[in-house]
């Protein structure tokens, strides 16, 4: 519940998905999974299920839109948040390539 009221006061009502659910715990492989599963996530424009969850499982005191089935969304940025034993901690934002013209054109000079 905290981290849930945490979530709250910085994003506000956020859409919250948890990989673990559906691939168990993978140690040191988590964060470079969940990584992928984020960029996988913003390239197709797709949030993944939170596996084995039900509305029931979600009480009240946790006032955020969690992912019970997949959703087709596009989305701008995923915040992704792996938080390992020992403290080996970090967050990833992951945003959709900005694709731009460059100005400058190719030299013609031999």
């Amino acid at each position: 519940v905290a981290e849930a009221r945490a979530i709250r006061e910085v994003f506000g009502r956020a859409t919250v998905t948890a990989p673990k659910a559906g691939l168990g715990h993978l140690f040191g492989a988590a964060g470079a999974i969940e990584a992928l599963i984020a960029v996988l996530s913003v390239e197709h424009g797709v949030i993944p299920p939170t596996r084995n969850l039900t509305a029931a499982g979600v009480g009240p005191d946790i006032d955020l839109d969690v992912v019970a089935e997949r959703r087709d969304v596009p989305q701008e940025a995923v915040l992704s948040n792996s938080f390992g034993f020992g403290g080996q901690n970090v967050s990833l934002i992951v945003t959709g390539a900005r694709h731009h013209t460059s100005s400058r054109t190719a030299s013609t000079a031999p």
